[in-house]
């Protein structure tokens, strides 16, 4: 089974090319990706081209591998073979936060467990009685809203997570730094320490150096409950951990066939397969976004805040695994050896296999790395960006 989004569409991404050593930029052409490098040479540069969808589908390729080639997952020296890499390079990688309703009672229930698996069950049943039939239906920052959140603080039940939920503000965070996602059949990280972690699988919207959104494709927003529930103030840590980010396995660019009115629309699958047996599988729906994806763009980037080489933004999750996994009513850790499975037929699979972050391949090529090596290959020339 191939990684790639079914029927017609426009799909760039990159692959790590060993002849090279580093990143080649491809297009997805039937059953083959052509290297197009040459006319980026970073995703940045690309898709800030007006022609970006021309260049894509139909630009002159220096070379061509097969599909299944370039899709498999990763095992041993990934530095050896050809192998996809995320599908961002310069991009800033943010995030927002509580935008579905069955994650913000989980991440209430976080905050009102301290992090302690062992106390999930019994404050989210409590929680699921007292605020889930009052938040479903509202929209975020509306005076209904505020009414509900005055009744809630009346009865002291008001939480950071309910404020972001339903309050006037998204909660927007840096999910981790330029250039340290991981890609499709790549190993995905979780800390050692951790007693509490989770895939969070999401959609991930593509955006240019303009703000404006080109294209959207697959993330693992890797989270450590445990930490986050302790405090807020750790989620820098319970987000951001070496290879706790994947992205893929392509970007799908707007096109005629494709846009933002069908990403509203997606679902996405998530499926857990554990080495002791354990599987999980789930569906979630776009449609049941709390704040419209236009809305989220709008809180990341204007004359607020801009970002020059362009930005990718989670869009959130309604994923919380609950079933019990190891004890009774723990509900569900990851375990090392994990696959992850994030499938959407619009836009591809993302499979990563989980490790601990400690043992995970180190991140070792940044910025200056990449700038190097495309140096190196006769790639970078200071020239006029073609802005949209």
């Amino acid at each position: 089974m191939t990684c790639v989004a079914k029927g017609r569409s426009t799909s760039v991404g990159r692959l790590h090319d060993p002849e090279v050593g580093g990143p080649c930029l491809v297009a997805v052409r039937g059953d083959v990706v052509v290297d197009i490098t040459e006319h980026g040479p970073t995703m940045a540069d690309l898709l800030d081209r007006r022609d970006v969808v021309e260049v894509v589908r139909s630009a002159r390729g220096s070379r061509e591998w097969p599909l299944e080639d370039v899709c498999i997952e990763q095992s041993g020296d990934s530095e050896a073979f050809v192998h996809l890499l995320a599908p961002i390079d310069l991009q800033v990688i943010k995030a927002a936060g509580v935008t579905f309703v069955r994650s913000l009672l989980e991440r209430v229930v976080e905050e009102a467990a301290g992090g302690d698996p062992q106390r999930g069950r019994a404050v989210r049943e409590e929680m699921t009685v007292l605020i889930a039939g009052r938040v479903g239906d509202l929209t975020p920052g509306t005076p209904a809203a505020e009414r509900l959140k005055e009744a809630l603080v009346a009865q002291g039940l008001w939480s950071q997570y309910l404020e972001v939920g339903i309050g006037p503000d998204p909660e927007i965070f840096t999910k981790a730094p330029v250039l340290s996602a991981v890609g499709h059949g790549a190993q995905v990280g979780v800390l050692e320490r951790s007693t509490w972690s989770n895939p969070e699988p999401e959609v991930v919207l593509v955006a240019n150096s303009g703000g404006a959104a080109v294209g959207a494709t697959l993330g693992n927003d890797v989270n450590h409950r445990d930490l986050e529930g302790r405090s807020a103030l750790l989620l820098a840590q319970a987000k951001d951990a070496n290879a706790s980010c994947a992205i893929g396995p392509f970007i799908r660019l707007f096109d005629g066939d494709f846009g933002l009115d069908h990403v509203r629309r997606l679902d996405v699958r998530l499926h857990v397969e554990g080495s002791d047996g354990f599987e999980l599988t789930e569906v979630s729906s776009m449609a049941e976004i709390s704040r419209d994806p236009e809305e989220l763009l709008a809180r990341t980037c204007g004359r607020h805040h801009q970002y020059p080489d362009g930005f990718v933004l989670f869009t959130g999750t309604m994923f919380a695994p609950v079933a019990d996994r190891d004890r009774v009513g723990e509900g569900f850790t990851h375990h090392v050896g994990d696959r992850v499975t994030i499938s959407c037929p619009r836009l591809g699979t993302l499979t990563n296999t989980v490790t601990t972050s400690e043992l995970a391949p180190a991140w070792s090529t940044g910025i200056r790395a990449l700038m190097a090596n495309l140096s190196n290959r006769n790639l970078v020339k200071m020239t006029e960006r073609s802005r949209t």
